[in-house]
This record gives C-alpha cells, structure tokens and sequence, in this order.
C-alpha cells in the first residue's frame, strides 16, 4: 500500500489561505495522510491529496514547459468552439483528452449556463474571449489561457491549477473558494479581483502577490504581505 502525508492548514486546503471574513491569521499545519485503501468519505482530504501532491511534484516544471509550449495549429473542426459546452470527458484533471480541446480565439461573453460545472482540463484558451460568463464549479486543470479574455468571470469553486493566465484580462473576476494552486498569473490584468476564501499554495500565493494590478483588497484577502 502506497501512501504520502501532506500538510494542511486546519483552516481547509489553503497553504496558508486568508478571507476576508476573519483576520489574516497563519494556523498550525494538520496532517493528512493519503493512502490508495482510504476510503471517499472526506472530500476535502481527497481534493488536497489530489491536487496538492500533483502540484508538488509539478509546479516547479510547469512555468518552464508553459513558456517553451508549441501549440498545434488552430483546429478546423467546424464546432470546435461549441466542445467547451461538453468538455472533457477522458482524464479531466490530468489534462487527458482524446483529442485536443481548441477553443482559441472563441467568443463565450456573456454565455451564463453552457459552462458552468464542465471540465475544460489542458484546453487551449488562448485569444478567446469569456467575458461575463458563468464559469463556477468548472475545472480548467493545465489549461492555456495566455492572452485570453475573463473580465467579470465568476470562478466560484472552481479548480483552476496549473493554468497559464500569462497576458490575460481578469478584471473583476470573482475567485471564491477557487483552486488557483500552481497557476502562473505573468502580467495579467486582475484589478478589481475577489480572492475570497481562495486555495492557493504559499509559494504560489508569493509569486500572486507580485502582480501589481491587483486591488488593495485583493491583496488584503490573499494576505499579500505588502
């Protein structure tokens, strides 16, 4: 039996994460172990196994690969931009797919209902456009967003780790109870952004903090030092 321990803030799965709701407060690490025999009963335990040990070994490869990444051509599949509407259906979080999820220079403003809880893991987002749409719930593993457009998404409990958000426009969006762990933000625009309650690693969370568009109350939730 395999088995690994990760540590867990006793506040949830942030390492550390700070809310607006209460003061910014650094809490004592709890241990969770993750075992191929455990059991699905905790949730949450699964989730940090999951993400949190994928991130770990990772994330230090992630930004180099991300920014040496040759893209394949646009695709010519007449529908490809209405794929998001199903989305990934093989691997999901490992950002395994049968075919590649193009939705490069889509146009998805305002859309409210179609990608609400879909799994858009390792999609190329690249140039396209989101803007005012309903993204909660959706999980967008190894996505590549560079350059793309989310002014005013709402990714409220959403599982966003490992997406580059290199160059793009993430004005207002709203990153409630988000997984942001291992997500590079390189000159992106995030003026105005809620970070609420967000779940987000502590290394990741100091390279966030460098980004300086982001409000004096963004930086207040995260816990930006300065």
């Amino acid at each position: 039996m395999a088995s690994f321990s990760i540590p867990i803030p006793r506040n949830g799965l942030s390492i550390p994460t700070y809310s607006t709701k209460r003061p910014s407060t650094l809490h004592t690490p709890l241990k969770v172990s993750c075992s191929e025999s455990g059991t699905n009963s905790n949730g949450i335990k699964g989730l940090a196994c999951g993400i949190l040990a994928a991130c770990a070994v990772s994330s230090s490869a992630f930004s180099v690969t991300a920014a040496n990444q040759r893209l394949p051509p646009l695709s010519t599949e007449p529908n490809r931009c209405e794929r998001a509407f199903v989305g990934n259906t093989i691997g999901q979080a490992n950002g395994v797919y049968d075919k590649p999820l193009d939705l490069r220079l889509c146009d998805y403003t305002n859309e409210k209902s179609n990608l609400k809880g879909k799994s858009l893991s390792a999609a190329l987002m690249s140039d396209a456009k989101f803007d005012g749409a309903d993204m909660t719930e959706v999980v967008m593993s190894k996505a590549y967003a560079v350059g793309a457009s989310f002014k005013g998404v709402d990714f409220s409990n959403a599982v966003l780790d490992r997406v580059n958000f290199g160059n793009a426009n993430l004005q207002g969006a709203v990153f409630k109870n988000t997984v942001l762990s291992g997500s590079t933000f390189d000159n992106a625009k995030l003026e105005d952004a809620v970070f609420e309650d967000t779940i987000i690693g502590y290394i990741d969370l100091q390279k966030l903090c460098t980004n300086k568009t982001i409000s004096d109350e963004g930086r207040a939730e995260l816990g930006c030092r300065s």
